[in-house]
């Protein structure tokens, strides 16, 4: 198995991982906010999806030979600068908090298969190369897929843990 492969076979199975744990959810455990943060498995579902923009933004301007043209969101804060991502996703939530779970979820099923439309798009080469999109900093389009599944996989990890019965949560 080449490494694309690889790679989209794995973020095939985080959303599989996802799609399954949402089909076992109710649609009222799904947006009761009784995270810790008072987030609702919603908002979260919501919360990756607007992340997820930013990486389809990199992935179709490598497709189209240009630079990334990324949503606006906060302005003045720049994304992926350290110390300003709470205060994006604080915006996130805020902004998206009223949008029903129909909506938020094919918003968020949409965007990831999409997403792995355009990694189905790339050669492995052009996939793998660090130093072909100079606008990437020396990070490949790889990276961006194992960005993409760190973080879908680190919310699936913070869900299990909440998911627990109380009696075994820490």
């Amino acid at each position: 198995m080449s490494m694309k492969e690889h790679i989209l076979m794995a973020m095939r199975e985080v959303l599989e991982r996802w799609d399954d744990i949402l089909g076992k959810t109710s649609e009222e455990q799904i947006t009761s906010p009784d995270f810790p943060s008072n987030w609702s498995i919603k908002d979260v579902i919501v919360h990756l999806w607007i992340w997820q923009q930013r990486s389809i933004a990199r992935m179709e301007a490598a497709l189209e030979g240009r630079e990334p043209v990324f949503p606006e969101w906060v302005p003045g804060l720049v994304p992926e600068t350290e110390g300003v991502n709470d205060r994006i996703n604080a915006w996130i939530f805020e902004t998206y908090r009223n949008l029903t779970w129909p909506e938020a979820y094919q918003n968020w099923s949409n965007g990831f298969l999409h997403f792995l439309k355009l990694g189905e798009s790339f050669s492995e080469r052009d996939l793998l190369d660090s130093d072909k999109y100079l606008w990437m900093e020396g990070y490949s389009l790889a990276d961006v897929y194992l960005s993409s599944y760190d973080h879908h996989q680190e919310h699936i990890d913070m869900l299990f843990g909440w998911l627990r019965e109380p009696g075994e949560r820490e």
